[in-house]
């Protein structure tokens, strides 16, 4: 009876020590971003948004990504969400990469937490890089980006688009990309 007992304190020692690692990761990431320039801005004026501490990334011809993330409404937690990431294209590698999603109104929260929502292929992000960088969508605009490391980042706005704006921080890895890619989000409400 007694080495059940030690059993289960164990094991519920263990499962709270990753309850608050998990907690201290979406911690981590949200001051990441707030610290990173123009996207702490957005906390303080979104109606919510969704965090996502780690996505991984990787793919060889044919790419995908897949990460767990948190939605936020009014400063406090609703639900939780996943997203995934299908790619086709020229790619070669693997990375690591943390995301805000931030909400405008009403509007745009509902559109993500209704189900399954979507980013086509002309979805822009501002990436928050340790590097110089450059892109462009198809959706007819470019972004350009000059950053120092993960905690004194800063970034151009793109501002919201359809009530949407969404930021990245590269992580670690390394991946070349020239690759369409589409992203699913799933959402579960708390």
């Amino acid at each position: 009876m007694t080495r059940t007992l030690q059993s289960l304190f164990a094991t519920a020692m263990v499962l709270l020590t990753l309850q608050t690692a998990h907690a201290d990761e979406f911690d981590d990431a949200k001051k990441t971003f707030i610290n990173a320039g123009e996207s702490a801005a957005y906390f303080d004026n979104c109606y919510g948004y969704a965090l996502f501490p780690t996505i991984g990334k990787g793919g060889m011809g044919i790419g995908g990504a897949h990460g767990k993330g948190r939605v936020y409404a009014g400063g406090a937690q609703v639900g939780d969400t996943k997203m995934s990431q299908l790619s086709i294209g020229w790619q070669l590698g693997g990375q690591a990469y943390s995301q805000v999603i931030f909400f405008e109104d009403k509007r745009a929260f509902e559109d993500f937490t209704s189900g399954n929502f979507e980013f086509g292929a002309q979805a822009t992000a501002v990436a928050i890089t340790a590097s110089a960088g450059a892109q462009a969508n198809t959706g007819g605009g470019t972004q350009t980006s000059v950053a120092g490391g993960k905690n004194d980042a800063s970034t151009a706005s793109l501002g919201y688009r359809k009530g949407m704006a969404v930021f990245t921080i590269a992580k670690g890895g390394l991946m070349y990309e020239a690759a369409i890619a589409g992203q699913k989000y799933s959402y579960d409400p708390k």
